[in-house]
């Protein structure tokens, strides 16, 4: 049997669990040794009579593993995964640059949430400071510049809280090319 290198090398995948049960997989993967991934962030919760913290899940049904796919079953197996997200069933890869991403904003302890993943807006790359080099989508909400980091995958975004001076933006790509075609992109700073 004739295994390619992709095939034995170590990549990083989207799990896709059941609803609400991502700490949970999270939780069986490291009891079973599986390199994984389980972005959260913070927020209050408001009931009638109290506030609450809670740690949630920043991509709500998705836990990342990296693994050789010789390996996969050591993950299917685990109760609540439903399976490797992918293209006609073959589990696709996530770039690593994406999970760097995520793992730098958190590690940095930046303000980070869920957005909604945009296909539309400005492809920015932020020049300085701690995330320098990663490229996000620009976003302007409650008077304060955001860059939408994107997990292509499984079509899910967090926006992070940058400083406007900081970002650039990427030229040549085709949705900039779009909106210059269609008079959207202005030299004017607002």
């Amino acid at each position: 049997m004739d295994l390619s290198a992709d095939f034995l090398e170590p990549r990083w995948y989207a799990a896709y669990t059941c609803a609400n049960h991502e700490k949970r997989v999270a939780e069986q993967l490291g009891l079973r040794s599986v390199e994984h991934f389980l972005p959260t962030y913070k927020t209050i919760r408001r009931w009638k009579d109290r506030r609450v913290h809670l740690q949630m899940p920043l991509f709500p049904g998705y836990v990342f593993v990296r693994l050789a796919l010789v390996d996969r079953l050591s993950v299917l197996r685990v109760p609540s995964v439903v399976r490797l997200v992918g293209i006609n069933g073959h589990p696709s890869a996530l770039p690593n640059s994406e999970i760097a991403a995520l793992k730098k904003c958190l590690a940095c302890d930046l303000r980070v949430e869920p957005h909604p993943y945009l296909i539309t807006g400005m492809r920015v790359r932020i020049a300085a400071g701690a995330l320098a080099g990663y490229e996000g989508i620009l976003v302007r909400r409650k008077g304060h510049v955001r860059v939408v980091i994107s997990i292509e995958l499984v079509k899910k975004s967090a926006a992070v809280e940058v400083d406007a001076s900081e970002l650039v933006p990427v030229y040549g790509h085709p949705r900039i090319l779009r909106a210059e075609a269609r008079g959207w992109v202005r030299d004017d700073k607002r």
